[in-house]
């Protein structure tokens, strides 16, 4: 019985789940603001939890090419959020702040020196809001590799009842997508390259 509800929850579930992110997306109007980014450079991409649905879509719209693995926690929802984002076409990569942040580095740091963008949510997979873990200023100075926020504001929405106050936009609506310039950390110290990171992503967030 066990192994039938997970199996329910990480095959099943996250089928139908994608079929209604790719429902909305289609129904949607869409408008772009994609900054000018040199396609053939490798790129961390940093998204809030809460407004993590659509993003596979939007980088799929950004970089219709490029190779993208996100970083998602091992707990059941990790894994269907994983799930999902491999049927919208991106890869995961398994561990977050709090379970496998270990082998999480060392996949995004190897990921990254192979080519490919890597995706984290700053703020998963249990908050609070808004905040910022220490892992992406990590890789972002282990790889000397610069960092853009995506971002998605729906006009008309549900918003769930939870920590991260997860948005999930209604189809037929409208969704103006974001992604920012690129900006380093280098040259900043944790606490400083953690603000700059949440600045830059509150800039165009839903509060």
């Amino acid at each position: 019985m066990k192994n039938f509800k997970i199996y329910i929850l990480t095959k099943i579930v996250p089928f139908f789940l994608q079929l209604f992110v790719r429902f909305i997306f289609i129904t949607s109007k869409k408008r772009f603001h994609y900054a000018n980014i040199d396609s053939n450079e490798t790129l961390l991409i940093a998204m809030w939890h809460g407004d993590l649905l659509m993003q596979p879509l939007n980088y799929r719209k950004f970089r219709k090419n490029g190779s993208v693995k996100v970083i998602v926690s091992e707990h059941k929802d990790g894994l269907i959020i994983k799930k999902v984002c491999e049927y919208l076409g991106v890869d995961g990569i398994a561990g977050s702040s709090s379970k496998g942040a270990i082998k999480a580095l060392k996949n995004a740091i190897k990921e990254i020196k192979n080519g490919g963008d890597v995706a984290i949510t700053p703020d998963g997979p249990r908050g609070p809001r808004f905040s910022v873990a220490d892992g992406i200023v990590a890789i972002s100075k282990k790889t000397n590799t610069r960092i853009v926020s995506l971002n998605s504001i729906p006009q008309k929405y549900w918003q769930v009842n939870s920590w991260d106050k997860f948005v999930i936009p209604k189809p037929f609506g409208t969704i103006d997508f974001y992604v920012s310039e690129p900006f380093d950390v280098n040259e900043l110290d944790m606490d400083e390259a953690k603000e700059l990171i949440r600045e830059k992503m509150l800039k165009n967030a839903m509060k």
